[in-house]
């Protein structure tokens, strides 16, 4: 049986293209970029020439990027490096949205434990930030505030320009992650008034291992790892070069192609939507209808158990998700879908759908008959009514 694959949230294959990149820097090129030889300054200036490439995609300049290994590792550097960096000016407060993704969540309880102070945004039903209570939030000691740009799970577009503005104008820092967006959203971290950035490779069909944190120029930001003094010290660690020449590869091929891609992305989302909401009774798409990642449709299923539904689907050659990958083992209910209002019973029946650039039509089509069978055969078990 042929597997259909629309979990591409949680990670998309390596493009054929960028693995045949990577492959001279495992064997041929494989120095480490601090190396003074010939071999290790071939692997840097391929380091550099990634940094500058992928710095141009966000309108950035090629020393404010730096490369992690995750986008779960540049979450925790923005958070923890401009907590810590910043602490002797008596700044100890952070402002995060209550749908952040867990490695921001987690990063700020753990802040909290050091005793810095944390508050976060309410959303309305459709997933964007209050506004308003943002401004009424931001003091004299907030330092910084971290707002997702395309949510993992729901797929809300925050308007990321405006709470940039507001928090340039208040002297606080910003920081996005952008982990989801990056290739379908077009990012400017100037006009944006954007000051930290995360992007992850293995989103945007680069390997898995490469992540960057672009960090504007003046950022007051502390390492938390240290060593040899790599990434200009920002980041020890030796780098990972093939997965970064992969990642810069990804981007290129996202300045030539997508535009293109995200329109035939939007036109299956859209498909698999209508086919579920208008097939299935009682169903609800999760987010808003239009500000919404060109591959994102997140659906809550009336009266049934969201693993149930996945494990039911997977049997018939259906991959999806039942939230966030990153946490999908974890059998309480969505945080996200709770910020949005949804009931525990809702939150537990919804399950996140993501389309890629190797999803095709006939595959959208027939999973939707596939969901369609399943739930029909789960509602005969359910002890909830409709």
């Amino acid at each position: 049986m042929k597997k259909i694959y629309l979990d591409y949230a949680a990670t998309t294959p390596v493009d054929p293209r960028v693995l045949k990149e990577m492959m001279s820097y495992f064997s041929k090129k494989f120095a480490n970029t601090i190396s003074l030889h010939e071999m290790g300054q071939i692997a840097s200036n391929a380091v550099e020439n990634s940094r500058k490439i992928i710095a141009s995609f966000i309108n950035a300049k090629a020393e404010e990027i730096y490369f992690t290994s995750s986008a779960s590792e540049s979450n925790n550097l923005a958070l923890k490096g401009v907590a810590f960096g910043n602490r002797e000016k008596e700044k100890n407060h952070i402002i995060i949205s209550s749908i952040e993704h867990d490695c921001v969540l987690e990063s700020s309880r753990w802040l909290q434990r050091q005793g810095f102070k944390v508050d976060e945004l309410d959303v309305d039903k459709y997933g964007f930030i209050k506004i308003n209570q943002l401004k009424k939030l931001i003091n004299k000691s907030t330092v910084l505030v971290s707002v997702i740009h395309g949510n993992n799970e729901i797929g809300t577009i925050q308007n990321i320009g405006v709470i940039g503005k507001i928090c340039r104008e208040k002297g606080v820092y910003f920081h996005t992650d952008a982990s989801q967006s990056l290739g379908k959203v077009k990012i400017d971290v100037e006009k944006m008034s954007i000051d930290l950035l995360t992007a992850s490779s293995h989103k945007i069909y680069g390997p898995k291992g490469a992540a960057i944190l672009y960090v504007k120029k003046g950022v007051i930001i502390e390492p938390i790892i240290h060593g040899g003094g790599h990434e200009k010290g920002l980041r020890s660690s030796t780098i990972n070069v093939p997965a970064i020449i992969g990642m810069k590869k990804a981007i290129e091929i996202l300045q030539k192609e997508g535009k293109k891609e995200n329109k035939k992305l939007e036109k299956l989302r859209d498909l698999l939507i209508k086919g579920i909401l208008e097939n299935i009774k009682g169903t609800r798409l999760n987010g808003h209808l239009i500000k919404r990642l060109s591959n994102n449709a997140n659906i809550s299923f009336p009266s049934i158990e969201g693993e149930s539904l996945l494990m039911e689907l997977n049997f018939e050659g259906v991959e999806v998700s039942t939230g966030s990958a990153c946490s999908s083992r974890n059998l309480m209910p969505s945080h996200v879908l709770m910020a949005l209002g949804a009931k525990p019973q809702t939150a537990h029946g919804s399950i996140r759908l993501s389309v890629g650039r190797f999803t095709t039509e006939e595959e959208v089509k027939k999973a939707i008959k596939v969901f369609i069978k399943v739930v029909n055969k789960l509602k005969q078990f359910s002890p909830f009514k409709i």
